[in-house]
Parts: C-alpha cells; sequence; structure tokens
C-alpha cells in the first residue's frame, strides 16, 4: 500500500503537470523514463528519490517545496479538502469546443497574469 506522504508528492505532480499542460509522456522524455513510471509516481506506487523532485522542480520552474504544500493540513484533516485547481482542469477538459476552451484558457491567464507555455 502506498504510504500517504507519496500519495500527496504524487498527485502535487499530477497537477502541476496537468496545469502546465504537460502529458506524462512530456515529463518521461525530460526525465529519461517511461511514461508508465511517471504515472507510477502520480498514483503514489513509486517514490520519488529527492534528487528526482529537485529535477521535476526545475523543469515546472517551481520549488521542490510545492511538491510537499498542504501536506501538513492534509494529514490533520478527517475530510478531504477540495482540489478547486483539478476541478477547473477536469471541467475544462470536458468542454468539447476547442475554440470555446481557448478563449477560457486565454481569460484564466490573463486573470492570473500567468501566460502557461503551449505544448503540441
Amino acid at each position: 500500500m502506498a504510504h500517504p506522504v507519496d500519495v500527496h508528492v504524487g498527485s502535487k505532480l499530477k497537477e502541476v503537470r496537468t496545469l502546465r499542460r504537460f502529458s506524462q509522456t512530456d515529463v518521461a522524455q525530460r526525465l529519461g523514463l517511461s511514461f508508465q513510471q511517471v504515472q507510477k509516481y502520480e498514483i503514489g506506487s513509486n517514490r520519488i528519490a529527492a534528487s528526482r523532485l529537485f529535477e521535476l522542480a526545475q523543469i515546472f520552474d517551481i520549488s521542490p517545496g510545492y511538491f510537499f504544500e498542504g501536506l501538513y493540513e492534509n494529514a490533520h484533516s478527517d475530510s478531504k479538502p477540495r482540489d478547486s485547481g483539478m476541478e477547473i482542469v477536469n471541467a475544462l477538459a470536458a468542454i468539447k469546443d476547442d475554440k470555446v476552451k481557448s478563449r477560457i484558457v486565454t481569460f484564466i491567464e490573463d486573470v492570473s497574469g500567468m501566460t502557461v507555455s503551449r505544448q503540441n
């Protein structure tokens, strides 16, 4: 059974990967791994070494501490907190019209002041 810390770190990896619009294959290629290994990281079945976390942080231009954000709160909470970022990603993914989806992404980028690099 996966350790709760590994599950949390994996979910944070999936969160940042999805928000930055990287596929598992994109991340795997940058790390020299298979996409299956990235899948295992994301579900917490394989632990991510500190050196690998550092590499991931560099890929996504974030602090390595990002992967542990919210860990303490989740460990001391009886209910799982809402992950509004993932709710937005899932809702956006459900939109079938690519033009509408693109307009929403542009709006979110404008409001946040963040421009997400497009991965093709």
